[in-house]
């Protein structure tokens, strides 16, 4: 199967196959969504469906998480025609900040920060992260939101995972992701049937 080709009928989450597992170890996430930003029309697909629930809702922000939330996040606003937020891990931004201790997918505490002139209160902020495994980072993005008297308008990645931080946020948050339901115990249980073609190189497209 050319997994680059654009197939004829694009099902919501057809390009999570374009994605390729982790091929370094322990140290590193279980995959590596980023190669599915460099199909065109997968990642125009992607950032349709994380949209399609907030369609009828207020967003006057667009925030992105340090460091692959940068690139849905950008996308997104300018798709939507927003202004862009960086939320950084700590000691990037070279102004007044407020930062929030979190621990993060591999178990390290590290501390994230935020300027604090972007965020009046009332103002409504879309989250945008790659991928949300066990939700603190997240949840470290939505308490700097919300301490500065920002609304989270809702919470979007390219798979939210049945942790229970993933099941925390979607509690309590407006959440999107990408993954149909049949294809979720695949990405629960860290392991892709598409795996076994992820050595397909971008130059077939």
């Amino acid at each position: 199967m050319d997994l680059w080709r654009v197939p004829a009928r694009r099902e919501r989450g057809w390009y999570l196959a374009l994605m390729a597992p982790n091929a370094k170890g322990p140290s590193y996430a279980w995959l590596d969504p980023s190669r599915l930003y460099c199909h065109w029309q997968g990642l125009q697909d992607c950032i349709a469906d994380l949209l399609q629930p907030f369609h009828h809702d207020a967003i006057d922000l667009v925030a992105g998480i340090d460091a692959m939330g940068f690139i849905l996040g950008a996308a997104i606003a300018n798709t939507l025609q927003k202004g862009f937020l960086a939320i950084r891990k700590a000691g990037h931004l070279c102004v007044e900040t407020r930062s929030q201790p979190y621990t993060d997918y591999s178990a390290r505490r590290k501390l994230m920060e935020m300027r604090t002139d972007a965020i009046q209160p009332g103002l409504r902020v879309l989250l945008v992260d790659q991928w949300v495994e066990t939700g603190g980072t997240m949840r470290a993005a939505v308490q700097l939101v919300e301490q500065q008297g920002g609304v989270v308008a809702g919470v979007a990645a390219v798979c939210i995972e049945d942790s229970e931080g993933g099941r925390w946020l979607q509690e309590r948050y407006k959440c999107s992701h990408c993954v149909p339901h049949h294809l979720m115990p695949q990405f629960n249980s860290h392991w892709l049937e598409s795996f076994q073609d992820a050595g397909t190189s971008p130059g077939q497209a």
